[in-house]
């Protein structure tokens, strides 16, 4: 029989249990040693709250654990493991329980060039292309030597070309290059001596070369082929892009560890140069995922800490004229088909209200760009649009969706003739072999902030056409990782950028207050 005493002993005893797995240290990495080496090669973790011995504990490096065998010592303060020799480096973490600790960042020497690549020259080189020429969408091998075994800051870059402006003398076009963007899924291989990598958006008949941090490539020429149409880029248009911010820490502890994403504007076809000018702080990891992750460590009570960052960019107006019976088919579909037709929380596409209204709008339809032409056409003229950006980009999205059409919503601000800003919501669709349309319900419909110049034809204009009087700050979703098992995270919706999360508190920070600035936006 157990009796009131029992009890007692029994609860004290869970108690006891309960508070000592709370007060479970959360590891803290402090450095690596090294922090840039090969693969396979011995890696020291230093820092505390490891345990003193593994156990169930284990480290992940870009997301993978090395095997057992891997790991030569264990001790509370220091980890001794051979990396994964065919794994990829990255973001470092210790994870003891349900705890994990903060990263640490390892390197992969292999990126950086050697004393001996350096003499020989070390820069990429393109030794042949496969095919020499393509649609859009299409995929091209790249051979060589000296890219990288992986792409980091690295990128393909194709022929890019802009009219110039009336008041710019001499020839009426301006060549330059593009970097094939990251968020398209278009790199699929990287190696140090191949590339597999998707013709982008805006590419023109012309070359391509590989730039890394050893250098760039030289040329080789590439055509673009399968032209169902044009798509122009004119009147660039050039702002300095400045935002700010400010934390005031409240309550806090050691350790504790406190995450902000900063947007970064993105480079695409429209928005083709993107700069960084000025930022008050460095990043802890450098332009991830659309954001630049900025972390402080055992912040004090009633300190205060900002984030400033200011960019030049060049934006782009934007004009289609496509011919959609000449869309050719790829052999291999560009990833975008299979990714962006499916429904996510942001994009509820699989909701059946939504799914028989695209198919009521598009059924009779078989052509891609005819089908977003219908759905745009009704919401413009019977859904109420007046009511935001926001809604009225992501049903578009989703009728699409639902119709088998590739789809993004896009965010960023939009920039009156007072140079005031209004966070703005619109999208994108992808063609196979001509790539994305723009399209802007709600500035179609005639609603626009105050003194936006907004187009007479504005209707028929914001389909396959968009203005250069914004600044992009995401093309589809980014989904960021949480960096603490506790995921005290902070988000902002409907904000300029559409990320899943821009706040993380982390350890024994316990109350903060953040203030994100407007976008402020000037012309050069």
């Amino acid at each position: 029989m157990i009796t009131t005493k029992h009890w007692y002993i029994l609860i004290f005893s869970l108690l006891n249990i309960f508070f000592f797995s709370c007060s479970e240290n959360v590891p803290v990495i402090t450095r690596l040693e090294p922090p840039i080496g090969y693969m396979g090669d011995l890696l020291t973790i230093h820092g505390s709250g490891f345990g003193n011995e593994r156990n169930e504990s284990f480290i992940t490096i870009a997301g993978s654990p090395p095997t057992s065998s891997s790991y030569i010592s264990w001790t509370d303060n220091e980890i001794n493991v051979y990396t994964p020799e065919f794994g990829n480096a990255g973001l470092v973490y210790v994870h003891r329980g349900v705890n994990r600790s903060n990263p640490a960042l390892f390197s992969n020497l292999l990126n950086f060039p050697t004393s001996s690549e350096l003499q020989s020259g070390g820069v990429p080189v393109i030794t042949s292309i496969t095919p020499v020429s393509g649609p859009i969408g299409s995929l091209v091998t790249i051979n060589g030597n000296y890219f990288g075994s992986s792409r980091n800051n690295g990128g393909v870059y194709f022929s890019w070309v802009a009219e110039q402006s009336p008041a710019v003398s001499g020839s009426t076009f301006f060549q330059d290059y593009m970097k094939v963007p990251d968020s398209e899924f278009a790199y699929a291989l990287w190696s140090e001596r191949e590339i597999h990598v998707r013709v982008p958006d805006g590419a023109i008949n012309g070359t391509l070369e590989v730039r890394t941090d050893r250098g760039v490539s030289r040329s080789v020429n590439f055509e673009v082929t399968g032209r169902p149409g044009t798509k122009s880029f004119s009147n660039r248009q050039s702002y300095t892009v400045s935002y700010t911010a400010d934390m005031r820490i409240a309550v806090a502890e050691n350790p504790n560890a406190l995450y902000i994403w900063m947007p970064v504007p993105v480079t695409s076809a429209s928005q083709n140069n993107v700069n960084l000018l000025n930022r008050n702080i460095e990043p802890f990891v450098e332009n991830y995922n659309g954001t630049s992750l900025f972390q402080f460590i055992n912040v004090i009570p009633l300190s205060n800490h900002q984030i400033s960052l200011s960019y030049q960019v060049d934006v782009y107006t934007v004009e289609t004229n496509i011919r959609s019976q000449a869309l050719p088919r790829l052999n291999s579909p560009a990833p975008v088909n299979d990714l962006y037709t499916q429904p996510t929380p942001l994009v509820n596409s699989g909701d059946e209200d939504i799914r028989s209204r695209a198919t009521q709008l598009s059924s009779r339809e078989t052509l891609p760009l005819v089908k977003a032409q219908r759905i745009y056409e009704w919401l413009i003229s019977s859904y109420e649009v007046s009511s935001g950006s926001y809604d009225a980009a992501l049903l578009f999205c989703a009728l699409l969706r639902a119709a088998g059409v590739p789809a993004i919503p896009v965010s960023g601000v939009l920039v009156d003739e007072e140079m005031n800003t209004t966070v703005h919501f619109w999208a994108e669709f992808w063609l196979d072999g001509f790539g994305w349309v723009p399209a802007d319900p709600v500035l179609g419909a005639g609603f626009a902030p105050p003194s936006f110049l907004l187009r007479e034809d504005n209707a028929g204009y914001y389909f396959g056409n968009l203005d250069n009087q914004r600044v992009t700050f995401s093309r589809g979703e980014h989904g960021l990782l949480h960096l603490s098992p506790q995921e005290r995270t902070v988000t902002r919706n409907r904000e300029f950028s559409l990320q899943n999360i821009w706040e993380e508190a982390a350890g024994e920070l316990g109350s903060y207050t953040s203030r994100w600035s407007n976008v402020i936006v000037t012309k050069e």
